[in-house]
């Protein structure tokens, strides 16, 4: 399945690149989305991570937060984005 378009909760999660350089290696599970945010367990706490500021790892592949902004339902029904 095209990565930007499957359901992420569930998945494990690495932020590689923040513009909060704090978060930068937080490692964790996604246990919700909105299309602005994911929430991150981690293994001390819950997390609320804004997708634009941020890149990740997902499932050992690489995904820009900013190109994921849409509701979980709304980015898995696109068509032709890649």
């Amino acid at each position: 399945m095209n990565k930007l378009k499957q359901e992420y909760i569930g998945l494990d999660i690495t932020i590689i690149e923040s513009k909060n350089k704090s978060l930068i290696g937080l490692k964790g599970k996604i246990i919700d989305e909105t299309k602005n945010t994911f929430k991150i367990k981690t293994t001390n706490e819950t997390k609320m991570v804004l997708k634009n500021t941020s890149t990740f790892k997902i499932q050992k592949k690489i995904v820009e937060g900013n190109k994921i902004m849409r509701k979980s339902y709304d980015r898995i029904k696109m068509k032709g984005e890649r």
